[in-house]
């Protein structure tokens, strides 16, 4: 490919006729287009899946087209009829295929049958289950304590193999949780579990249609959860303002061609996502928002002068608050410099944005990781609630906090027990219910569990789901230590670099996907459920046969490794692998809030998971909404760079054509790449500063407190509309660039959007 062959036209909007010709392209690619097509007629029915993409909410569950682009792709990418059978890994030493790309490995298709590693040959070799349950109890009860093993999860896994999941670990003896959360909205529950007592949003799908301000900050929604791209559309076309905060200029966040709009698409018209589009610096919302306070408490001070009623609700902030005036002083005190200099606006663009939200009654503030992957995410997190707070904008139709999960089930898993900080009420009912004591100390998190392998302590992994070793910061040192280990096992569709970096006992162990019939030895078919980012519990049922026959459910998987590993006394494992339904009684008896939840699931839409901070009801240690008066902090990691010669801050995020670490194809139209993933987007100003043309190569090296040399080679220039000393890559090419010992305070989340690098040319640009 030329230097410039990669940079092509950019998308003018979202949807429209480049997501109907992905859309066609990946249902092509399974083999089976009309299959595939009549199997996305059932996502998001009553009798049908649940998405397995993000976790965005649906108005109806089982209004007609209730997908999207990103939906097709995941579908499509789980429906292919290609397989990874036996023969393929007879065909393929382990240290050859960690040579190939994580999109070459998907694109192989299904896994079929559960697989065993054999260190002689470097191979992977066919094993029975009950020979790989076997094996699996054998090494986890060889190990010395329970605290030896990690149990991760990834946000795919359905509430029922969620919870079936942690209660085999914890009645193993452990709490040690490395979860997907960990890496994404971690600072999301820290700080709202802070703020209002629960660490959810607040909003349901129909405050979208109440609102009349809706704050977007540090998310994408055109690539991370396209169908909230119809709910800003509708917004701005009822007349709502819609406010953006995000670095970079996104297709998404700006105007959206519905494919569902027949004269839209034959006239190739779109309509506006935002109303407003500001682009602070990497690092800067939290100044950003701290200033639109600080305009608020000015036109406060003004109308009083003036004899006119405050701007504020007082009946809130005396009501439901706690901390008002240490936080108002801790606005008054921070000076208008340095809010401009970290967040990189205007004060007249702060107190443009300011005035929208002094004018609507109804306000909801959404963010996603753009806000959650930085040092200062919980204050940050603490900051758009104090702002929410100060006019009331919480717990009152078409207001709320609505942190948006970019997986379909990562908010469930936390819900059922996924969590390594063992909730005190948790562990009381399930001792209450299964009779026998759990552990109650802290367990690991994603970075803790990274530092206990490390280090020796964890000796075996277990992986549900996910791609742990390409996920993770410091991915080249996590693909060494998973290798130290005495077991790893992976539950997987299909295979990923994790499988390849196997322990002294290595399994793979393949299992049903979202789209796939789950029938049980009767013959009567299982449904799962998952919860969304507005706390809605849906059912879900495959209806495709499975890609093999030696295929399991994941819960029936987790069964069969916890029957083997800690024995059935105490739990009928079989029984619940056989009928979920004994799965979803034993969850709402150890969590009432799940009411009738075998009843209630059944139902078009499911149910709500009631949220007590979303009716005024604040389970905080003051028993109100608390205010939080947190400094800025002290220096962005933007500022650093700007001190230093040479150095940019990057950010890691996705392309329009891959979920998380699957990778779906090389392009990334949104944003006119195509047949390219190793790129960094750069402002026009910093390319001409650093002496750099568009489409040159450069190899980046990360600047971390630990000393330790990160480099990341060969990636191609792109210029983009992206602040001054700011710059952007996919992951998970350059996740080994953010180091696994720097976190969030508070969340431990990685600092994967505030990473600070320089640049030299590459060997390809000499």
């Amino acid at each position: 490919m030329g230097k410039n062959e990669f940079i092509g036209k950019k998308s003018a909007a979202a949807g429209g006729w480049g997501a109907l010709k992905s859309c066609g392209k990946r249902l092509l690619q399974t083999g089976k287009p009309l299959s595939g097509a009549r199997t996305m007629l059932k996502a998001n029915q009553p009798d049908g899946f649940d998405c397995p993409g993000c976790a965005w909410g649906d108005p109806e569950h089982g209004s007609s087209f209730e997908f999207c682009e990103n939906g097709v792709k995941a579908v499509a990418w789980e429906a292919t009829q290609k397989r990874v059978t036996p023969d393929f890994f007879a065909q393929h030493r382990v240290a050859d295929l960690r040579g190939w790309s994580d999109y070459a490995l998907e694109h192989e298709g299904r896994l079929t049958h559960p697989m065993v590693y054999d260190r002689a040959q470097d191979r992977y070799v066919q094993t029975t289950w009950d020979e790989a349950f076997a094996g699996i109890a054998r090494a986890l009860n060889a190990l010395d304590h329970p605290d030896q093993a990690e149990f991760y999860t990834s946000g795919r896994a359905s509430n029922e193999a969620a919870f079936l999941y942690q209660l085999f670990v914890r009645l193993y003896g452990t709490n040690n949780f490395p979860d997907c959360s960990n890496m994404c909205h971690e600072a999301s529950g820290v700080a709202l579990t802070e703020a209002i007592g629960i660490g959810k949003g607040t909003v349901l799908l129909e405050d979208f249609e109440e609102a009349d301000a809706i704050f977007v900050i540090g998310q994408n929604p055109g690539t991370n959860h396209p169908r909230m791209l119809a709910d800003l559309r509708k917004a701005t076309a009822r007349g709502a303002k819609v406010v953006v905060f995000n670095p970079l200029k996104e297709k998404g966040l700006q105007r959206f061609a519905d494919p569902q709009n027949k004269l839209e698409m034959i006239f190739g018209g779109s309509e506006p996502t935002s109303t407003d589009y500001y682009q602070p610096r990497l690092g800067g919302d939290m100044a950003a928002v701290r200033g639109m306070a600080k305009v608020v408490f000015a036109a406060d001070a003004q109308a009083l002068a003036e004899g006119r009623p405050s701007v504020l609700d007082h009946a809130f902030i005396r009501e439901h608050s706690h901390g008002f005036e240490a936080w108002k002083a801790a606005v008054d005190a921070t000076p208008w410099e340095q809010i401009l200099e970290q967040s990189g606006l205007t004060q007249d663009e702060i107190t443009r944005a300011a005035g929208v939200y002094l004018a609507s009654d109804r306000v909801i503030c959404t963010w996603a990781m753009g806000v959650t992957q930085h040092r200062h995410s919980v204050p940050t997190i603490r900051e758009i609630s104090n702002f929410m707070f100060m006019r009331g904008n919480v717990g009152r139709p078409g207001t709320g906090l609505c942190p948006v999960r970019g997986h379909s089930n990562v908010q469930g898993d936390r819900t059922v027990g996924i969590n390594e900080k063992a909730p005190k009420a948790l562990i009381d009912a399930l001792e209450r219910e299964i009779g026998v004591k759990m552990p109650r100390a802290r367990g690991h998190n994603v970075v803790q569990a990274i530092g206990a392998m490390l280090s020796g302590e964890a000796k075996a992994f277990i992986g549900l789901g996910g791609n742990f070793a390409r996920a993770t910061p410091d991915s080249d040192l996590v693909a060494q230590i998973l290798q130290r280990l005495d077991l790893t096992v992976h539950v997987a569709t299909k295979l990923n670099h994790s499988h390849l970096l196997p322990g002294k006992v290595s399994y793979i162990l393949p299992c049903l996907g979202r789209t796939e019939i789950d029938k049980n030895a009767k013959g009567q078919r299982q449904i799962v459920t998952v919860e969304d980012s507005m706390s809605m519990v849906h059912g879900s049922g495959g209806i495709n046969m499975p890609a093999s026959k030696e295929l399991r459910s994941e819960v029936a998987i987790v069964a069969g490794m916890a029957a083997a590993t800690v024995g059935s006394a105490h739990v009928d494992w079989a029984a619940m692998a056989e009928d979920y339904d004994l799965i979803r009684d034993l969850i709402a008896r150890v969590l009432p809030a799940f009411g009738d939840y075998n009843t209630a699931v059944r139902k078009p839409r499911g149910f709500w998971l009631r949220n007590p901070a979303s009716e005024r009801e604040f389970n905080t240690s003051t028993g109100l909404a608390n205010f939080s008066p947190d400094p800025l902090p002290d220096q962005t990691e933007w500022q650093q760079a700007d001190q230093g010669e040479g150095m940019l801050v990057l950010q890691t995020f996705r392309s329009h054509d891959q979920y998380n670490t699957t990778i779906y194809g090389m392009d990334d139209r949104y944003r006119g790449v195509y047949g390219e993933r190793r790129v960094i987007f750069i402002n026009p100003a910093d390319l001409a500063r650093l002496g750099r043309s568009a489409g040159d190569i450069v190899d980046l090296t990360s600047h971390a407190p630990d000393g330790t040399t990160r480099e990341a080679l060969a990636f191609r220039l792109v210029p983009y509309e992206i602040p001054q000393g700011c710059i952007a890559g996919y992951y998970p090419e350059l996740n080994l660039l953010v180091p696994h010992d720097a976190w969030g305070e508070g969340s431990f989340t990685p600092v994967s959007k505030s990473i600070l690098v320089s640049l030299r040319p590459g060997l390809q640009a000499a």
